[in-house]
């Protein structure tokens, strides 16, 4: 039998010709990365441990994004901790405020086509969208690397969804990877890789597959994987991979999952579960009193663009708060180079800096008991926004910021 992408790239890291799935192997992470969270904990470990030498400086990448600015005392904690981390064990790629960690890893090209990636956080799995293995390890992993440059794992079984045709307007790449994850449920992919191919998908922006990838955590996915081509090496500023990475015709699937993509049409994870996919259709006219678009799932540009559009010359509903944070200070930039920020700004939203901001619920916008939100985040799990009695629906750009406009959740038309 032939190889799927992640057997490949598994195999390629370390030198042998194939791997099987559920085989224990040790592999040699390109690259690891440590966000703001769990720098405090990573380095209280890593002492513990009894190491006192990093294997690889410049394979780490520690970066302050979910609790920038800090909001209270023990943000602030976690920073100092992490700079202090960082002059301590002679880190050179330290990023502080500078955007969303998922979203520096690939835009700074620290992940590579065929690289075996691990980060401390669950959308680690956003990489595979430029052809790497990534995943989201614990603490404990992680400063066994960082002392190591090692670590074992299991090699995952491969669900293959083949995506052909083309979607309908106002259809965005979040519209698939619900519609996904509702077909498959929160654990339909337990430990698998999900390896995404077809036209619709070749025919996608570097943006859009990072949108499918980061979210394949939330059926249990172990990893996403696309397959390499012109796009992702020009995002990544690489002339070719260092393995090939298409599946083998005769690879070995544990399942194969088909969709045309004229029948996609947008939905929406409904409280409290991201599997809870009801269709907009199903929803419109339901008051929603606040509007969030970031994350590292859209807040790139391709999605301010789709919310600029949709919002130029137009006041979002005086019910209706709106609150929009670019995922990087590069794509930030751009924005208000392309005057999208000022179209944002004059329709009523809210900018703020670049950073994880309400996805994690910390840098500003949670809301109070018995109100609701529609977001373009990844997570809509109980207290995530503020307290348990928090409604939290999650959508793609076009239908939140659409429903910003009229104050209720609506259909795009533009």
């Amino acid at each position: 039998m032939g190889n799927t992408l992640i057997e490949k790239i598994i195999a390629h890291n370390i030198g042998r010709e194939s791997v099987k799935p559920d085989e224990i192997v040790t592999v040699y992470p390109n690259r690891v990365m440590i966000h703001d969270i769990f720098v405090p904990f990573v380095a209280n470990r890593f002492e513990e441990m009894g190491f006192t030498k990093i294997w690889d400086t410049e394979r780490v990448v520690l970066i302050n994004d979910h609790l920038i600015p800090a909001a209270v005392i023990d943000d602030a904690r976690h920073t100092r901790i992490s700079n202090e981390f960082a002059a301590k064990y002679n880190l050179h790629c330290v990023h502080s405020g500078d955007g969303i960690c998922h979203q520096l890893m690939v835009e700074q090209g620290y992940v590579k086509p065929g690289d075996i990636v691990f980060g401390t956080d669950s959308h680690t799995t956003t990489y595979g969208a430029v052809g790497s293995f990534s995943t989201g390890i614990g603490y404990t992993e992680m400063s066994a690397i960082l002392g190591t440059g090692e670590i074992w794992i299991k090699v995952p079984r491969t669900i293959q969804v083949t995506v052909e045709g083309k979607l309908s307007r106002n259809v965005c790449a979040k519209d698939v990877i619900l519609r996904l994850l509702g077909d498959l449920g929160a654990d339909g992919a337990n430990y698998c890789a999900l390896e995404f191919v077809g036209s619709t998908i070749r025919e996608m922006s570097l943006s859009s597959r990072m949108t499918i990838a980061n979210m394949a955590v939330e059926a249990g996915a172990k990893c996403a994987v696309f397959e390499t081509d012109e796009k992702s090496l020009a995002y990544v500023n690489r002339n070719e991979p260092s393995v090939n990475l298409q599946p083998d015709k005769n690879a070995n699937y544990y399942q194969k999952i088909y969709y045309d993509a004229e029948k996609f049409e947008p939905v929406i994870a409904c409280p409290s579960q991201v599997d809870n996919i009801h269709k907009v259709e199903e929803l419109v006219g339901t008051p929603i009193d606040q509007v969030f678009i970031g994350s590292c799932t859209n807040g790139r540009l391709e999605d301010i663009e789709i919310v600029a559009r949709i919002l130029d010359g137009k006041k979002i509903s005086s019910s209706t708060r709106m609150i929009i944070t670019p995922a990087s200070r590069e794509i930030y930039g751009k924005a208000a180079q392309n005057g999208l920020l000022e179209i944002l700004i004059r329709a009523g939203a809210a900018v703020t800096m670049p950073g994880c901001g309400l996805c994690c619920g910390r840098t500003g916008g949670i809301l109070a008991d018995g109100e609701r939100v529609l977001a373009t985040n990844n997570r809509n799990f109980l207290g995530r926004m503020g307290s348990e009695k928090v409604e939290i629906y999650l959508s793609s750009p076009a239908v939140a910021a659409v429903s910003a406009l009229n104050g209720t959740i609506s259909l795009p038309t533009k």
